[in-house]
């Protein structure tokens, strides 16, 4: 298929922007997890005194971690099985027994071959599938997500660092407020970002390994002495060893359960997720109004095209771009949030479609994160623009005069203010003249007179440089 004939924008217009995801939550994605659990599994049995498969060779096991890194064509093979069958193997409709008919298909013939039954041994298919689930969720964060989301925290810190002591006019309610920094404004959203961050690098996916309803029935039917807990927190533990991704969540055992794993920390790393998309949506919201407003300017790119009529356009396409990518991800979040903690009695499998759209959901995120970094690359405060609009807001120091009259007990100080700049427009000589006719002390009158929109700005270059 031809990228022009996708679909979805996902693996068509954006595929160089989501290429990335697709080896980790493709249909090849998953039964390459699926393999690698199954895989694992028969190492486990091969290693474990009490169980009665034999121990394996070196060769073998290398043998059997071979099929993991599974070929467009062998996963056409698994496919295959699946749907219509393949060779003698009549087709399954079901694609996790798909797995095991593929890895006995390909151990015919080997050594291993007296150990094949050993496959899938005394497990249902969602201890399977939740694991590879949990493995690929693992692996898409922290191979992907992770580096994406930390190189858009340190953009925003590096221009929170720059533009630190650049005062500028705040809005409350749409309204001219107490001046900020430029800077400390993007360090609001640096903060935010790096909370979510934070969370995320140190996740836990719960899994579980516990056999058709969760009570290790046909594990204990088979052997009753074998210690089938440590087994189960070895087993996940080898996973959490074998990683070669620093970043990236831990898998934990998880010994409650029916059927399936309850989805409960599918949906708290979900939230998290939606959490930082919506902080981010809100900034590209925020940057968009103080590119309107020519506080933040966009450099133009040789050749492209801002309107296909005025040609004067440059507009902020990334920022809008990724606005879009991220509430589509969030609707998808919000929905696996709602829908996967819900299972009728012990199992049903409306949840195992959902899961197949975790990609989906990602892909439009990171989609999202790439057009906001892009567009950060780009742009520069117009200092003296953002300047002269403080300026021309005089009445924002009327705060700081009123405090200070608080501060040396002069009666109604906040009305006397109010009656001078509520809905008027004021000048800095409008002020002089009040505290000229103001009776306090020489010296109070300097400190009034010290104070411009310029320098009103508190503690906001010392919060961005310290926190």
């Amino acid at each position: 298929m031809d990228l022009l004939e996708a679909i979805s924008p996902i693996d068509g217009r954006y595929r160089r922007y989501s290429e990335a995801l697709s080896e980790i939550f493709s249909e090849r994605g998953l039964i390459k997890s699926r393999l690698r659990v199954e895989g694992e599994y028969l190492l486990s049995l091969s290693e474990h005194q009490q169980i009665g498969t034999r121990a394996f060779s070196a060769q073998e096991r290398e043998l059997v971690r071979g099929l993991y890194d599974i070929s467009i064509a062998d996963a056409g093979i698994v496919k295959a099985i699946e749907v219509k069958g393949y060779k003698d193997i009549k087709a399954t409709n079901h694609d996790v027994k798909a797995i095991e008919y593929f890895m006995k298909e390909k151990l015919k013939g080997t050594s291993l071959e007296d150990s094949v039954e050993w496959i899938h041994f005394a497990l249902t298919s969602e201890d399977v599938n939740n694991i590879a689930y949990g493995l690929m969720l693992s692996e898409g964060l922290g191979k992907v997500m992770l580096p994406a989301i930390q190189k858009l925290y340190d953009s925003v810190e590096e221009l929170a660092q720059k533009y630190r002591n650049v005062p500028m006019l705040a809005r409350t309610h749409g309204q001219a407020a107490s001046p900020t920094t430029f800077g400390k404004e993007f360090k609001v959203f640096s903060s935010r970002i790096g909370r979510q961050l934070e969370q995320l690098e140190h996740f836990e996916l719960l899994v579980k390994l516990n056999g058709a309803t969760g009570n290790y029935d046909a594990h204990m039917a088979a052997y009753p002495e074998v210690d089938w807990i440590t087994f189960t927190q070895e087993f996940v533990e080898r996973f959490n060893e074998q990683r070669v991704i620093t970043l990236k969540p831990n898998l934990k055992p998880n010994f409650i359960t029916t059927q399936i794993e309850p989805h409960d920390s599918y949906v708290e790393l979900f939230d998290t997720l939606r959490r930082l998309n919506t902080i981010l949506i809100g900034f590209t919201q925020d940057m968009w109004r103080y590119i309107s407003d020519d506080w933040i300017t966009q450099r133009p790119v040789e050749g492209e095209v801002g309107s296909s009529t005025m040609p004067h356009k440059v507009n902020p396409i990334d920022f809008e771009n990724s606005e879009g990518n991220l509430g589509l991800a969030n609707a998808l979040l919000s929905y696996f949030s709602s829908k996967l903690p819900i299972s009728r009695l012990q199992r049903d499998l409306s949840d195992s479609t959902v899961e197949r759209n975790f990609g989906v959901a990602m892909a439009h995120s990171l989609i999202g994160y790439g057009s906001l970094q892009k567009g950060l690359g780009k742009i520069g405060v117009n200092e003296r623009r953002v300047l002269e609009e403080l300026e021309n807001h005089p009445e924002v120091i009327a705060e700081a005069i009123q405090t200070v009259l608080r501060r040396e007990g002069v009666a109604m100080p906040y009305e006397q203010l109010s009656k001078l700049t509520r809905g008027r427009r004021v000048t800095l000589g409008d002020f002089r003249q009040f505290i000229g006719g103001l009776d306090v002390a020489d010296a109070i009158k300097k400190e009034l007179l010290m104070i411009t929109p310029t320098n009103y700005i508190g503690l906001a270059c010392d919060l961005v440089e310290h926190f």
